[in-house]
């Protein structure tokens, strides 16, 4: 079965797009894809079954746009690597030698 983990917008310690900003879906996209790389790097790409994507949740202001890692629960690797992305994923973006987008 496949289901997923919100992993996040960009590294935790670091500051994301604002809802409601300039440009605010195409920045925050962008950024969103930029994580997906920093993940990569960090973490290897992902195993059989898992795979890194963006996905759109609702707000009061609109929606917004996350990092998620699907996974296929009868796939070991892909829950251990969806759990790692959720756990160890870069906590800034100089971790993984990336510079925060604009």
């Amino acid at each position: 079965m496949r289901d997923y983990l919100a992993i996040g917008s960009s590294p935790n310690e670091e500051n994301c797009v604002q809802t409601g900003s300039e440009n605010y879906s195409a920045r925050q996209k962008k950024e969103c894809r930029l994580y997906i790389e920093a993940i990569r790097k960090k973490l290897g790409k992902e195993p059989l079954g898992a795979s890194l994507e963006l996905k759109s949740f609702p707000h009061d202001f609109g929606s917004y746009t996350e990092v998620v890692c699907y996974y296929d629960s009868e796939i070991e690797e892909s829950i251990e690597y969806a759990y790692k992305c959720e756990s160890d994923s870069p906590a800034t973006w100089s971790e993984v030698s990336m510079v925060a987008p604009t």
